[in-house]
């Protein structure tokens, strides 16, 4: 009589190499006993990984390549995690051990972690909070913080797949989105798009658990989804902060200095001072060195786009690529309230210039060619959370 042990032993494919499947046994039992003992210093991890973003984000311009090894090292563990199905399908058909869902779904915690922490110090500088990034940015951190809570995780884990499918692709968005421009010097724009298209390639299983697929009819709702995603994402990329870049100074003028890229003069913005002598917007903007991208400065009236001006900006300056346009042709009716929104290609803000026009000096906004900073963190300007702020 055999037992039931004896049974599923006997059912399990019988390994080619023996000694080399009790090795990988002992290794794996190591591994298993590893990460009991790291467990109850879990509460470390996400520190450090928040550390290692803003060591990345603040530094990348004079350490390049410790901004490019962290990336590395990021890219490095979610090809682990990715393969990690791959590779226990391919050993358990072979006959040889794997680890327990615990221990892959441990593992998967950390990197998820180490994602979300890593990425956030990009994304709280560079949101405009203003606008629709906020809400994204306000996701991540909730990701971020669920990341940490093991009993929902893991819930999360075991009960509810197809969310937790869901909750990998966008963390596979966020960290191709934050290294690829650090890695390989692509564009915001580009690495955006890289970013959208894996995530919705991720986002298949959760939709096959979502829907379980058997019939025609099951598959073509599973394609719709899909493509009801995809058309989502490239919808709301202009809800995404641009990671890499940020404005570092901008100011309103009537003169400039090409020679110096200094602005300069004081003028009130009336309808014949600008006839006059028009208007310049100049911007500062960081971006990680060896990253030449393309901005646009979208002059907008009473919120209707007037003009959109092409910048090509340079990364590597501390105090980000000095960039200007000039708007001469005002409209006869131009009173009233003005913006120039920074976007780059894809329709991500960096920032936003701010006047109003009037007839009366008393009322028109003053352009003195001073360059201001966003306070506190870049791009984090708390007083625009304030309604009536401007």
């Amino acid at each position: 009589m055999t037992s039931p042990c004896e049974t599923q032993a006997s059912n399990a494919p019988v390994p080619r190499n023996p000694a080399r499947a009790e090795r990988l046994a002992l290794a794996q039992r190591g591994v298993e006993r590893l990460l009991e003992r790291v467990r109850p210093y879990l509460w470390v991890w996400p520190p450090i990984a928040f550390a290692a973003g803003m060591a990345s984000f603040f530094l990348v311009d004079r350490q390049q390549w410790l901004g490019a090894a962290l990336a590395l090292g990021m890219l490095l563990a979610w090809l682990l995690l990715l393969s990690e199905s791959v590779i226990g399908r391919a050993l358990s058909r072979r006959g040889y051990p794997t680890l327990p869902r615990g221990a892959t779904t441990f593992i998967a915690q950390l990197i998820h972690q180490e994602t979300l922490f890593f990425s956030l110090p990009f994304l709280l500088a560079t949101t405009v909070w203003a606008s629709g990034q906020a809400l994204f940015t306000l996701l991540i951190l909730g990701l971020a913080l669920l990341s940490i809570l093991d009993p929902l995780y893991f819930k999360l884990a075991e009960r509810y797949r197809w969310v937790y499918f869901a909750f990998h692709a966008q963390c596979v968005f966020v960290v191709v989105l934050v290294t690829l421009p650090i890695m390989f010097q692509l564009t915001t724009s580009q690495s955006l798009f890289y970013a959208l298209a894996l995530m919705v390639v991720f986002s298949l299983p959760s939709l096959m658990h979502l829907v379980r697929p058997k019939r025609l009819r099951s598959w073509l709702a599973m394609l719709g989804l899909t493509l009801l995603l995809a058309s989502a994402a490239w919808a709301g990329r202009a809800w995404v902060p641009p990671a890499n870049l940020w404005l570092t100074g901008s100011a309103l003028a009537p003169h400039l200095d090409v020679e110096t890229r200094t602005p300069n003069g004081s003028v009130a913005l009336t309808r014949d001072a600008l006839a006059e002598s028009g208007l310049y917007a100049y911007t500062a903007i960081r971006a990680p060195r060896g990253l030449q991208e393309e901005i646009f400065h979208e002059w907008r009236h009473a919120g209707e786009l007037i003009d959109r001006i092409p910048l090509t900006i340079h990364g590597g300056r501390q105090q980000g690529y000095r960039a200007w346009t000039r708007k001469q042709n005002f409209p006869a009716e131009a009173d009233g309230r003005w913006r120039v929104d920074v976007v780059t290609a894809s329709g991500q803000r960096l920032g936003v210039l701010r006047f109003t026009v009037s007839d009366s000096p008393a009322s028109a906004d003053m352009a003195d060619g001073q360059i201001t900073s966003p306070p506190g963190i870049p791009g984090l300007d708390l007083r625009r959370l304030v309604p009536g702020a401007h």
